[in-house]
């Protein structure tokens, strides 16, 4: 048999499997199985019925480069939107300023790669979204972890870290870091801390990669203004912005976009030739005539209420079925729980018996890079329904309870 380990390179040998996407498919396999584990939208609140009549006027022929390729930037049009769709957030760039990517994991991989030689450092918040540090180990960098504080990265400890590798002579190349409702813990950084922390990367001269997919889905319309961009502040071009339209119209599309200095962007361009292409013609042009004919600007808002809604839910069960057991901050705003399980648990040892429970989550340890989390667990409300959430945390009850039993009985 052929040894194919020996034809790999040294990036293809250290590539990791997502923890989230393979606890997808250990739960495909189990009957009945209640999964918290990946962070999809609700699908009962797509915008199935004007979607449908967006796609048949796309596709009735009058334009025949629906389903011809496009520019690698992105459809003209839409171009034109997300301009508008940035202004609103407060951030000003014109069209050489943003290029249109097939989601967002595909902008943090431009990113990565176009960022970051082998051995370069990174750094990421102490937890981080996995995808981010996939795409970052995937071009070899070495990935430094920050820790963080209820109103979002510990700046302090970001300083030494920062003075610390710089005295070793490392390289950093960027800060990556999530400023609204975290995945995975749901964090809303504060406004003071964002403009700090854009002072911080000016004074060690490193980049900001700011990424956005939760903004629009805060809970409480009073938190509406605490969502302002690290970008919309970046007065230097210092920060790399990256948003979707997964959580707000349909992850199917993979529509996602950067907004970063011209500079950046034709890179970006660059590398995304060799990717792609372009992103789906026909997915930018339903996006794009569902931004033009309101369809997001009147889904948003019902979105916010189910999503808070399927959070409350969550958060009784949670209170009912485990009192004392799990400690967690009520997020405001995204799609995720981030829990705390007692020190001496582990979310990763306890996997195999929420499986025979026929429920999973996400162990809290593939968020870190440093090897901690294990009592951490991050569980998803967003896409099952109020009474499959209610039943998946009872079931879930049963296993914390029975691993905290266990583990102060006698003799252990």
């Amino acid at each position: 048999m052929i040894d194919y380990d020996a034809y790999l390179s040294r990036a293809g040998v250290s590539m990791q499997g997502s923890a989230i996407r393979k606890m997808g498919v250990v739960a495909a396999g189990i009957p009945d199985i209640i999964s918290f584990a990946p962070g999809y939208p609700d699908p009962t609140v797509f915008a199935w019925e004007e979607l449908r009549e967006i796609v048949s006027s796309l596709l009735d022929g009058h334009d025949p480069n629906a389903l011809q390729y496009g520019p690698t930037r992105g459809h003209t049009p839409l171009l034109g939107a997300l301009l508008e769709i940035l202004a609103s957030r407060g951030i000003r760039c014109g069209a050489d300023q943003v290029l249109v990517t097939t989601g967002s994991q595909q902008g943090l991989d431009l990113v990565a790669r176009i960022l970051c030689d082998p051995g370069d450092a990174v750094i990421v918040e102490l937890p981080a979204y996995t995808g981010a540090i996939a795409a970052f180990k995937d071009v070899q960098a070495d990935l430094v972890g920050v820790r963080q504080q209820q109103d979002g990265v510990d700046l302090d400890h970001l300083e030494d870290v920062l003075a610390g590798l710089k005295q070793r002579g490392r390289r950093v190349r960027c800060i990556y870091i999530v400023p609204n409702f975290q995945n995975p813990t749901g964090m809303l950084i504060s406004l003071e801390k964002r403009r700090r922390l854009l002072a911080v990367a000016a004074r060690h001269n490193v980049l900001i990669v700011e990424d956005d997919p939760y903004g629009d889905l805060y809970f409480n319309d009073a938190d509406a203004t605490l969502t302002r961009p690290i970008k919309a502040d970046d007065d230097e071009g210092r920060v790399i912005y990256l948003s979707s339209f997964s959580k707000t119209l349909a992850p199917g599309f993979r529509v996602a976009w950067i907004a970063a200095p011209a500079a950046l962007v034709a890179k970006l361009d660059t590398a995304k030739q060799a990717a792609d292409l372009c992103t789906g013609s026909l997915d930018q042009r339903i996006v794009y005539e569902a931004w033009v004919r309101g369809v997001l600007a009147r889904r948003v808002p019902e979105l916010r209420s189910r999503y808070r809604y399927k959070k409350t839910v969550m958060e009784d069960a949670m209170r009912a079925g485990m009192p004392g057991l799990l400690r967690w901050q009520e997020p405001r705003g995204g799609f995720f729980i981030w829990a705390a399980l007692p020190e001496h648990l582990s979310g990763d040892a306890m996997l195999q018996a929420a499986l025979a429970e026929r429920v999973v989550y996400v162990a809290g340890a593939a968020f870190f890079v440093d090897g901690s989390g294990r009592n951490l667990i991050r569980l998803s409300f967003s896409a099952p329904a109020p009474d499959v959430i209610v039943e998946g945390i009872r079931r879930l009850a049963r296993v914390v309870r029975t691993a905290a039993e266990a583990s102060t009985a006698p003799g252990v």
